[in-house]
């Protein structure tokens, strides 16, 4: 089934802008996962290792049982793993470990989130595959990095927002630091992980080493913390704390240092993000409302004048957008160029008309006919841009065609499965 609004298939999507590049993935849940499935959604030929099947172990991905379920697979699946060819392998068997190693000579880059030391007790650390491949760029992802005192110490996407700042500064003054209802240092890192992949592929590139799968070129690892990850977004802090010592606290909705931005309670309830601290832009802003005394006040003509004034600002904003509904207050403030939206659930998402014209919403099915809808594939490239080929696929669906593809024929296939190695 397809959208309106998204009407290429699988048959008929170009080829993506990482055509070519193989990537080999180890690990599960969220960071990893989510920086191959970036890769696969521009085509990258995208091979996920998971656990095999045990007795009452269902074996694989551990998000394949996250959050709310359809059947016996998370609907969180379908998008993180689309685009992959999934394999089981028990990597504690020398078999499922020489199958790794004959898959790595063939890839580009390998994707692992383990804790550091898992993979070195296995055999498979950077020592023993960049001699396998020395052109393999080996992206690893872990809470704290590789070195340091906490190397060894697990870290979730929360311990990340909460050491990196981000939690800190996040929520109302009066209450604990809250947290946003996802996984965002996981993601984050994520998204480091991709750009620290493309940059030693571009690095390798120079040296000698190509897409198509012909080696050559200098490999190297790729160290992303989710900690480092949420720090790097952590704007001037760091450098208002060392010159100053100011430490940045939390604001509730409000930002720091910039007035006015902040949300505002309409008369139907519901709350709206106005965004008006641009010099010519507070003032169209203040004329919108009926504030033609602010609009014109010399105090308020730019931002350090009305950081001062931000209580009397914020309750102007506030008296006018509570007299009106939120349909109004938003369109009032487009008619004047103000920017302002607001606060969506993902139920306005899916109904908006803007991420409906950009295909943002598209139209599937699971695999028993169910009807899915997906988040579309950004950035957009206008060349080679990316697109959903399949959904996140069975436990193991594809593990006869990998393995053909390194020369096991079905009677050795079989044998390994056997054997428990798939």
């Amino acid at each position: 089934m397809t959208h309106p609004s998204t009407e290429a298939t699988a048959g008929s999507l170009p080829a993506g802008a990482l055509q070519g590049l193989r990537v080999l993935e180890l690990g599960g849940l969220i960071a990893g996962p989510f920086a191959t499935r970036l890769m696969a959604e521009f085509g990258a030929d995208v091979v996920k290792v998971e656990t095999p099947a045990r007795g009452a172990d269902p074996g694989g991905d551990p998000l394949r049982g996250w959050r709310q379920m359809h059947g016996d697979t998370s609907l969180w699946w379908a998008a993180q793993a689309r685009n992959k060819r999934c394999i089981t392998l028990d990597l504690k068997t020398e078999a499922g470990r020489d199958i790794v190693l004959r898959l790595l000579r063939r890839c580009d880059v390998l994707v692992e989130n383990m804790r550091p030391g898992v993979l070195e007790k296995l055999g498979l650390g950077w020592e023993q595959l960049s001699q396998a491949n020395p052109a393999l760029v080996m992206v690893r992802i872990s809470g704290f990095g590789q070195t340091g005192p906490l190397r060894a110490q697990p870290g979730f996407g929360a311990i990340a927002e909460s050491m990196g700042g981000m939690r800190y500064v996040t929520g109302d003054p009066a209450h604990p630091p809250m947290r946003s209802n996802l996984s965002l240092g996981d993601s984050i890192a994520a998204l480091h992980a991709v750009m620290g992949a493309l940059m030693a592929l571009r690095h390798r590139d120079a040296t000698g080493g190509r897409f198509d799968g012909s080696r050559g070129g200098e490999g190297q690892v790729v160290d992303v913390a989710l900690t480092e990850s949420v720090f790097n977004l952590m704007e001037s802090t760091l450098m208002e704390y060392s010159v100053g010592g100011t430490v940045r606290e939390r604001c509730g909705s409000s930002i720091a240092g910039i007035v006015p931005s902040n949300v505002y309670r309409s008369a139907g309830g519901e709350w709206v993000q106005i965004s008006g601290n641009g010099d010519a832009i507070f003032r169209r802003l203040m004329l919108a409302i009926g504030r033609e005394d602010m609009a014109s006040r010399a105090d308020l003509a730019s931002n350090p004048g009305r950081i001062r004034a931000a209580a009397e600002i914020d309750q102007a904003i506030q008296q006018w957008a509570g007299a009106h509904e939120a349909p109004a207050v938003v369109r009032a403030m487009r008619e004047a160029d103000v920017p302002a939206s607001r606060i969506y659930s993902i139920a306005d998402i899916c109904a908006d008309e803007q991420f409906r014209a950009r295909g943002m919403i598209e139209r599937h099915a699971l695999a028993d006919g169910t009807p899915v809808d997906l988040p579309g594939v950004v950035p957009r490239l206008t060349r080679t841009p990316g697109g959903t080929r399949w959904l996140g696929p069975a436990l193991g669906a594809h593990n006869e065609q990998v393995l053909a593809e390194l020369g096991f024929d079905a009677e050795a296939v079989e044998a390994l499965r056997r054997d428990g190695v798939i």
